[in-house]
């Protein structure tokens, strides 16, 4: 009588599983068995982790399957064909969790994340609240109200959701192997906002997202004038950033925290906006801007001798130009070296010269290839690593291993940013092991 998870090291299985353990649930689940960071969390809360095999399905079980995985997969078949086996996969079972909760989701092309984790952070001092963010943490404390949830647009994924409220970032064409053009894109999102029940809060600034319908009140953020919160006298350098926060034209907040870049004052301010809509003080929600910590994989630094590690999920070209942009800012007059290995073929093909202009911002660009496991969507797509590293003069083709390691430390000291949505953080610690 367990909650069973197909490919449980997944980003957002590995957060469901330990908000059900965190309910007292009775928590496993099965994978592959090579080390991937989400597993670390799962570990802590002693949740086992089995090797794949059909016969993990047990009668009484019920199962919450990964979104990468079909009928094909042993243990799916094994679910679907034991009547005495309740199985889900993963987006339809938070669908049903999230009616236990206030609900509120976190939507968009760029931000999600870090968006979530902050607005976890700032609403955990005004009430109990529990969280889903895609770089694997989830938790859920005792009498939790509300629930805040990452939501993503992939296969239209987040349409599962019906959320009371939703932050919704920004909308740019992504996932270019399900979507045809950015009008299908768009109408993923209307579709999505059709759902939301009570408000909805949506960046201004954006070119598509004023120009959806909405059947709930809007709440607009952003740094243009005519949004309801308005950032103004925006600074940022080395130590941060400061900014004043204004409602409906008037002075509401004085707001200076530590991190750094574009996005994390924009994802700050939806936060504020969202938090404040609820009832929050501002004097509440800059002290819960504070407590954030950051989460997994989203501009993690560290400071090795004369040199930075910068680890980062971005995998997009306009994330991959902001974060260079935000190292410039928090370190100026070093040398920013851009690593980037790239997940989707045709995310690859498709923003091929947007990729190599946003790498080539950085003063050396090194690549990573695909994964051996990549594959291509179909037969339109022909782009190779070759094709970017063409477009990247004097950028440099590494692996994951010492010699690579090894021609990083040559080209230091400097700021080393390794960029990907996959494994690319185990490069950055063969260079840490050698600094």
């Amino acid at each position: 009588m367990a909650f069973h998870f197909i490919g449980i090291k997944g980003t957002g299985m590995a957060a469901l599983a330990e908000i059900l353990h965190d309910e007292n649930k009775e928590v496993r689940g099965s994978d592959i068995e090579k080390y991937i960071f989400t597993q670390d969390g799962l570990e802590e809360r002693g949740i086992e982790i089995l090797p794949f095999d059909a016969a993990n399905i047990q009668d009484g079980d019920t199962v919450i399957v990964g979104l990468s995985f079909d009928s094909r997969h042993p243990e799916v078949k094994a679910a679907l064909d034991n009547p005495r086996v309740k199985t889900y996969y993963y987006n339809e079972y938070l669908g049903h969790l999230l009616e236990r909760y206030t609900s509120i989701c976190v939507a968009g092309t760029h931000g999600k994340s870090t968006t979530t984790g902050i607005l976890a952070s700032v609403l955990s001092r005004f009430e109990k609240t529990g969280f889903l963010i895609g770089d694997g943490h989830g938790h859920m404390p005792k009498d939790a109200k509300n629930f805040v949830l990452e939501s993503c647009e992939f296969k239209r994924h987040f349409l599962a959701y019906h959320p009371d409220y939703a932050i919704v970032t920004n909308m740019e064409i992504d996932h270019i192997d399900y979507y045809k053009n950015m009008e299908d894109y768009i109408d993923a999102f209307q579709s999505f906002v059709n759902q939301i029940k009570k408000k909805a809060v949506i960046c201004g600034d954006d070119p598509y997202l004023p120009t959806l319908s909405y059947t709930v009140p809007v709440v607009r953020y952003g740094l243009n004038e005519g949004n309801d919160y308005q950032a103004r006298n925006v600074s940022q350098g080395p130590d941060g950033i400061e900014y004043d926060v204004f409602f409906h034209g008037a002075l509401l907040h004085h707001v200076k925290l530590p991190e750094i870049g574009y996005p994390f004052l924009i994802n700050s301010l939806g936060v504020f906006a969202l938090a404040h809509t609820l009832g929050m003080e501002p004097d509440e929600i800059v002290a819960g801007l504070l407590d954030y910590k950051g989460i997994a994989r989203r501009f993690v630094s560290e400071e090795v001798g004369e040199s930075v590690l910068i680890d980062d999920y971005a995998h997009h070209p306009t994330a991959i130009e902001f974060m260079i942009e935000a190292a410039r800012s928090r370190y100026p007059g070093k040398k920013i070296v851009a690593l980037y290995k790239p997940d989707r073929y045709s995310r690859l093909q498709y923003f091929l010269d947007r990729f190599a202009s946003s790498l080539n911002t950085a003063d050396q660009v090194c690549l990573l290839d695909f994964p051996k496991n990549a594959v291509r969507e179909d037969e339109t797509i022909t782009v190779t690593i070759d094709d970017l590293l063409a477009r990247c003069p004097g950028a440099r083709l590494l692996e994951i291993d010492e010699p690579s390691a090894e021609a990083l430390k040559a080209m230091g000291p400097a700021v080393y940013i390794f960029m990907s949505s996959k494994d690319i953080y185990l490069l950055k610690d063969k260079l840490k092991e050698i600094l």
